[in-house]
């Protein structure tokens, strides 16, 4: 037992409108090729039309569950790690143990172009990213001086409790 009451600490949360204008788009594009495999008639052309309903369905897959994956990220940090979770099904995850965390920054502003686009986003160069939406975040450096950085809400809080852990473990 480490002494500290179990159960998050601090969560927050990002979400972006625009995500679902997308998942929408990808809707649209699911329906059209559900629509032409039952409407038009298989006779003229099978090739092309079964390439364009093979197309649409494979379209609108990638679109609705690439934009719903990350309409909204949660963050959590409890007196072991910090735990980021995407969209509806909290896939993609990644768990960090505040082991393995050196500093923790509040970023007043991230935008997506600063990591390549919305997601989650990796830079060689820089570390890992999770890019919900433009405005604040947090920023962890890792014990390999990679970053991971996240769009949240309330991250100059998320901060506070971190480095307060992060204290702790040091002594």
């Amino acid at each position: 037992m480490t002494g500290h009451p179990p159960g998050p600490l601090w969560t927050g949360r990002a979400s972006n409108r625009v995500q679902w204008i997308l998942a929408a788009a990808g809707a649209a594009c699911l329906a059209l090729g559900v629509e032409l495999a039952v409407d038009y008639a298989w006779d003229a052309g099978i090739v092309a039309l079964l390439m364009a309903v093979i197309g649409c369905l494979a379209v609108g897959l990638l679109i609705l569950f690439g934009t719903l994956a990350f309409v909204y990220a949660t963050v959590t940090v409890d007196a072991e790690a910090v735990e980021v979770r995407c969209g509806h099904i909290g896939l993609p995850r990644r768990r960090i143990r505040l082991t393995d965390v050196t500093a923790a920054e509040f970023v007043p502003r991230i935008t997506p172009q600063q990591w390549g686009g919305w997601g989650y986003r990796w830079r060689p160069e820089r570390g890992t990213a999770v890019i919900v939406r433009r405005g604040e975040g947090l920023e962890l450096r890792l014990g390999d001086g990679k970053l991971f950085t996240v769009t949240v809400d309330d991250a100059q809080s998320a901060v506070l409790v971190i480095r307060t852990h992060l204290r702790a473990l040091a002594h």
